[in-house]
């Protein structure tokens, strides 16, 4: 039977852990996770990792070690989400406007793995804490609820990814149609334009922003393939595509020119996902990029 302490100590951990996970996983306008069945599969995900991390503690204390071993089953079934996330996403492609790309399929997979981590090291810490403070029950589990709260901000604020809009602005471009070829404020984009039809159609119904680098090494970032079909797959993923889409850079200048033609005509929406497009892992070269403010604003 558990005693009394610990008994609360875990179900103290169990909640703020999985609180954790809850606070950490969020549905934004790129609709990923989906709702519901992929809120639960996460859910369910961080409960577990949670519980591993809750009953740590009081098996160490009852000198318990092969319970602990069961950390290191946990870490192997965090890395199968990762293998989960990665091979769904990629079964998809086929069924999207356009590719996500290895790139950020790659980042949201290990995204998703990283946050059970952090719904085990919360909980974690909670139990810990139950264990250290000197104070009956009550002040216990205020103080460590107070440190899993903590804990779980910094963690936030240490895992907040940047993206396009805080190295880049995101303007409207103007799209022009010279004989079969497209430009885009000045930039060339495609020579693909040769029908009446499809110029008609691109000179009526075609969008285009330009991405402008605030400085020039962010270039690195922003020049980066992967990068570029990042956002090209969220502006698609925004405002839908009816046909063709192209992104280009101006190797002079640094510009990134992103066009379509879409199914909704909102250039608000359009600025808004290219703006809010996650700069990826494997495109951080710049230690100005890679800086995370712990504290600082959003």
């Amino acid at each position: 039977m558990l005693e009394t302490r610990d008994l609360i100590t875990i179900l103290t951990a169990i909640l703020i852990g999985t609180i954790s996970r809850i606070l950490m996983l969020k549905e934004d306008f790129r609709q990923y996770p989906s709702y519901p069945n992929g809120y639960l599969i996460h859910l369910i995900t961080g409960f577990i990792a949670a519980s591993l991390g809750a009953v740590a503690i009081p098996a160490l204390l009852s000198k318990n070690y092969v319970a602990v071993t069961f950390l290191v089953l946990a870490i192997q079934q965090f890395r199968d989400i990762r293998k989960m996330e990665r091979d769904s996403l990629k079964d998809l492609e086929e069924t999207e406007y356009t590719f996500r790309g290895a790139a950020y399929i790659d980042g949201i997979a290990k995204t998703f793995e990283a946050r059970s981590y952090f719904s085990l090291i919360v909980s974690l810490f909670t139990a810990l804490t139950m264990y250290i403070l000197p104070f009956s029950y009550v002040p216990k589990v205020i103080g460590s609820v107070i440190v899993g709260f903590s804990l779980i901000y910094i963690l936030k604020r240490f895992s907040k990814g940047k993206t396009v809009g805080d190295i880049a602005e995101v303007k409207p471009g103007k799209i022009e149609i010279k004989g079969s070829e497209l430009y885009v404020d000045d930039i060339f984009v495609s020579n693909l334009l040769g029908g009446d039809n499809s110029r008609e159609l691109f000179q009526k119904e075609g969008m285009a922003v330009v991405v402008y680098p605030k400085k020039d090494h962010f270039r690195i970032a922003l020049d980066h393939f992967g990068q570029r079909q990042a956002m090209l797959f969220e502006a698609t993923r925004a405002i839908g595509l009816k046909r063709y889409h192209f992104t280009r850079k101006d190797y002079e200048k640094g510009r990134i020119v992103v066009t379509l033609v879409p199914i909704l005509n909102d250039y608000d929406k359009l600025v808004e996902a290219v703006i809010q497009t996650p700069l990826l892992e494997t495109v951080k070269k710049s230690h100005s990029v890679m800086n995370t403010n712990l504290f600082g604003e959003e």
